[in-house]
């Protein structure tokens, strides 16, 4: 690549700010540049913005070599408009900061010793560029750019403009950065004047004035923070979206320096398009010996830009005709739950309530002071083998904005934050967990029920309030964690037992449980012909690699993303007229947990509940108005997630807790860790409170059918499963 003419640059880029305008709405022509440099000289601006289109359209050439060497046109564009800026200065501005009335003073003081305006006692001591200039040059990437994915960053990216994409995990506090370091010597009283263009710097040792040079006095050089220059800086660590990662690998990250203007764009969890320069960090000292022939890199941001997931990429595309004639379906809601996971034979009610997951509730319906935040909170829970965890993978990978993690393999800092180290100030700083980085989003947590009990309570407030607070290492804040919560777990000993109650079963708090819209018992019943569907079902999806066809065709996981994020821009409301109807239904929801066992937690929250699943319906559909049938809708599945619970093997269970599941509790109390117990024992014990031989014989066998323990042959001792 040539190196172009320096001068001949800075003319045509003269040129470009001057002689660029464009038309505005009511068809005046409107010099961009040029009232931007104008606001630039009165003090108005801050951040001069260069468009690389508009450049792009006046000079092709001149905005190529922009792109690949943008470290160099930065410099340039600032010296372009800071020799430009007294042309378009109209009226005097009034100093607004102490450094300009230091300039001032220090310029009246060397025209009052010399007699010549201006002049300075050495020239090495004249006020460098960095000091004077009030304002940043930013550009912005062409729209035409694609943005680089993280892990593609690469050494021939270095110096060029790159746009990148990812999630926020890190953010660090605005600091004051020093661009310019001003010392006064002890001796002569010499200023001297030191650029920093790192984030490391070395201090003069001794004053380099002509009366310290030529009188050998060597006076220390004292920092005078008064006449030097700070810029606001931040930092922030983003990591590319799960969908970006290859199966196997960790998500890449990469650091990426804000300045000036450019602070206070993200926070973490905020899904960010970052365009900027890419850039080798140069350390210095002991750190330079350590790191050797290696560097580290980060991205020095020129745009931060929060975007929505439906604003990105193909999402933002209108729908095509051929898309839209697939799309048209009279039964749209059973066909696209259909297409949720084909591959997984049946589950038609599971996959319609993942369906309304991914498209999400709306609960602008009351005031913002009594407005609830809450998201859909689903729980399968099934025995092993049923493709809990199938569905939650399929999951993961259709919604946009997801993470997946397990019980075993997270812990409650790793859902919530975790409490940092800055690397550059050495304060104590937070960093976003699974539930932070999924941010209107899914977060599919698998093993449910093998998270430890420490850990699982850090996600009850976020199930009902959709935040985090934290409290750790003298920080205090709140976090957003509007993210829906869609969790897995396996019974107690592998198998669902009906005679026990729900939480029993999973063995999770009654407290988490209610805060879930919909629990879903996924069973696996023998049954001669649903088990022969099921066997081919799994073998041409094992031998062809692909759903067996059916009448319907399911929709390809694109259009489902596409048309999911076209639906999220409905805001549908519920109208009055629903009101009694909803109550109603709510009050016999109400009235049937009452007469019967209810082994589910019918509250307020249920109400809550099929409020959001009928907004949702109503998304669906693309409507602006809830209907009849959408709650209709909303009551049945709540209904049959209730009825997957309570009708379990068909065993009709009575109220109360039987004698035979209290004889249970004591085998279980008296096995303990070891599992295992003498019959003996237990009869001794269960006899002492009140039990009879012949109860305890018959608690045995029945336990004994469900495989739930096993008896050995002479009858003495039980080891549970």
């Amino acid at each position: 690549m040539a190196m172009r003419d320096y001068a001949a640059d800075k003319e045509a880029l003269k040129n470009f700010f001057v002689d660029f305008c464009q038309n505005d709405d009511e068809g005046h022509k409107v010099f961009k540049y040029a009232d931007q440099i104008t606001r630039v000289a009165h003090r108005e601006q801050t951040a001069f913005l260069v468009e690389l289109d508009d450049l792009h359209e006046a000079n092709e050439e001149l905005a190529e070599a922009v792109l690949r060497n943008t470290r160099r046109y930065t410099n340039m564009v600032s010296d372009v408009v800071y020799d430009m800026l007294p042309e378009y200065k109209h009226r005097e501005v009034v100093a607004k900061d102490s450094l300009d009335v230091y300039i001032e003073h220090r310029i009246m003081l060397e025209a009052r010793n010399h007699r010549i305006p201006g002049e300075m006692r050495d020239p090495r001591n004249r006020y460098p560029p960095e000091l004077i200039r009030r304002f940043e040059v930013y550009f912005k990437d062409l729209s035409s750019s694609k943005s680089v994915p993280i892990r593609e960053v690469k050494a021939e990216h270095i110096g060029k403009l790159v746009t990148v994409r990812g999630i926020v995990t890190r953010c660090t506090d605005v600091k004051p950065l020093m661009v310019v370091a001003t010392y006064s010597c002890s001796a002569c009283g010499a200023e001297t004047y030191q650029p920093v263009r790192g984030l490391q710097f070395t201090p003069p040792a001794v004053c380099t004035a002509d009366d310290c040079r030529l009188n050998k006095a060597s006076g220390q050089l004292h920092l005078q923070t008064r006449g030097s220059r700070f810029q606001k800086f931040q930092e922030l660590k983003i990591q590319e979206h799960s969908d970006q990662v290859p199966v196997g690998h960790i998500p890449r990250q990469l650091s990426v320096y804000c300045r000036g203007e450019i602070t206070r764009r993200a926070q973490p969890g905020d899904h960010v398009a970052v365009s900027g320069i890419f850039l080798p960090l140069l350390s210095a000292g002991f750190k330079q010996m350590m790191a050797g022939l290696l560097s580290d890199t980060y991205l020095e941001a020129h745009s931060v830009h929060c975007i929505n997931q439906s604003e990105e990429g193909e999402l933002a595309e209108a729908l095509t005709e051929e898309e839209l004639s697939e799309l048209a379906d009279e039964d749209l809601y059973s066909r696209m739950a259909r297409s949720l996971a084909p591959e997984i034979y049946g589950h038609e009610d599971v996959k319609k309530a993942l369906l309304l997951l991914l498209v999400g509730g709306v609960d602008k319906y009351a005031t913002k002071r009594h407005e609830d935040p809450r998201q859909h909170q689903h729980l399968p829970d099934g025995r092993p083998g049923v493709a809990k965890s199938q569905l939650l993978g399929y999951i993961d990978r259709l919604a946009p904005r997801s993470q997946y993690t397990t019980g075993r393999g997270s812990s409650g800092v790793g859902l919530t934050a975790a409490v940092m180290k800055d690397p550059f100030t050495g304060e104590m700083m937070l960093e976003g967990g699974a539930l932070v980085l999924a941010d209107q989003g899914v977060c599919c947590i698998d093993e449910f029920d093998k998270m430890a009990e420490a850990d699982r309570t850090a996600i009850h407030e976020v199930m009902e309030q959709q935040t985090i607070s934290i409290a750790k290492a003298g920080i205090m804040t709140c976090l957003n964690a509007r993210v829906s919560i869609l969790a897995a777990a396996n019974p107690a000993y592998g198998r669902y037992n009906p005679k026990r109650t729900i939480e029993q079963n999973i063995q999770l708090p009654a407290a988490l449980l209610s805060r879930f819209d919909l629990l879903w018992l996924i069973q696996d019943k023998p049954n001669r012909e649903k088990d022969l569907e099921l066997a081919k079902h799994i073998a041409y999806v094992h031998q062809h690699s692909s759903q067996p066809p059916t009448a319907v065709a399911a929709l390809p996981m694109r259009l489902v993303r596409r048309y999911i994020a076209l639906t999220k821009r409905k805001q549908p409301a519920v109208p009055r007229a629903l009101a009694d109807y909803i109550v109603s239904s709510y009050v016999e929801l109400r009235r049937e947990a009452r007469n019967a066992r209810d082994v589910t937690f019918t509250s307020a929250r249920n109400l809550l509940a099929i409020l959001r699943l009928s907004t949702a319906l109503a998304r669906l559909r693309l409507s602006d108005v809830v209907e009849k049938e959408d709650v209709s809708e909303a009551i049945r599945l709540v209904d049959m997630s209730k009825q997957s619970l309570t009708h379990v093997d068909d065993t009709n269970v009575q109220r109360g807790i039987s004698a035979t599941d209290r004889i249970f509790a004591v085998v279980r109390d008296l096995a303990g860790s070891s599992k295992t117990v003498k019959v003996a024992d237990v009869i001794e014990r269960c006899v002492d409170k009140g039990f009879k031989p012949d109860q305890v014989d018959a608690c045995i066998e029945e336990y004994e059918n469900l495989n739930v323990w096993q008896v050995n042959q002479v009858r003495t001792k039980i080891t549970f499963m």
